[in-house]
Formats: structure tokens, sequence, C-alpha cells
């Protein structure tokens, strides 16, 4: 049997995750993805946010903010309005559909939160702990320079023999 890739490892692994917590939100009766969650998060904390603004504490990326958001006002939880400054910039904010889901969103957020850590406690390292930790490797140096540096040692001949 082959060895799966870390790609495909991390999709299935996303899948299992996503998926389980989507369930949740549908068996609590919420039409909500669990996308959403950045988004709500920064918007519980801040009455309103710019799309920039939401992506930037979220720590995703603009355009996921943006579509995230398109599909959050298609659902009646957000709705945009015309920013202080010039009109141009978009505020987002929680409609009152939005605020009232929050109560039973937290409360899958705490089950959701207790099943992590669960699945923590049967790992031999916790899955937490080493995504905070792979996170901060790339941060210090990128897949793309990695993947350019061990495109450089295959063609000088230095990859090792453990990746051939």
């Amino acid at each position: 049997m082959k060895k799966s890739s870390l790609g495909t490892q991390l999709r299935h692994l996303i899948e299992l995750l996503d998926g389980a917590v989507g369930a949740a939100y549908e068996e609590a009766g919420l039409r909500y993805r669990p996308r959403y969650t950045p988004v709500m998060r920064v918007l519980m904390a801040q009455d309103a946010a710019s799309i920039g603004a939401i992506a930037a504490a979220a720590g995703i990326t603009q355009p996921a903010a943006t579509q995230t958001v398109a599909l959050m006002i298609k659902e009646g939880l957000v709705f945009a309005s015309a920013g202080p400054e010039d009109g141009r910039q978009k505020l987002i904010q929680l409609t009152e559909q939005g605020r009232a889901m929050l109560p039973a969103i937290q409360r899958c957020w705490q089950a959701t939160a207790g099943a992590a850590a669960s699945l923590d406690t049967d790992l031999p390292y916790p899955l937490s702990q080493l995504l905070q930790q792979a996170i901060a490797a790339l941060d210090n140096q990128p897949f793309g320079a990695r993947i350019r540096d061990a495109a450089v040692r295959a063609e000088d001949g230095t990859e090792s023999r453990k990746t051939r």
C-alpha cells in the first residue's frame, strides 16, 4: 500500500474534522459552516470590521475572508455597509439573526474544544501543539522555499537516500 503524501493526509484530516463539526452544527439546528467561525469570532470582538481587518485578525487570506463573508451574507448572518471614510470600504457586521445564533454556536464551539482536547489525549503528541509548531516552522521558512531547496539538492545530487 502506497503511503499518502502530506497534502493528501492534511486534506483527509480536514475532511474528517470539518465534516464532524459541520454535522454537529446541523444536529444543533444551525445553518452554519465551520468556515464561518473565524469571521464570527472577529465580529464578536468588534462591532464592525472591514474584510481586510477580518482577514488579519482571523489569520486568513483576504480572498478567503471575502468568499466567506459573501456566503455569510447569503445566509443572513452578516451584512455590509459603507465605511465612514469614503464609502469604498465596506464594514461587515452581524445581523440580528447572526447575533441570535451566537449562544448555540458558542455551545458547539465548547463541545468542539472538548472533542479536540480528547483527540489530543489519544495521540502520542498533542495535534494542537504539533500544528502550532508546524505553522511557526513555516513562518520561519515557507514551504515554497523548502520545495525550491529540495529541488536544488535533487539537481545537485545531494538529496538524501531516505527521500529517494
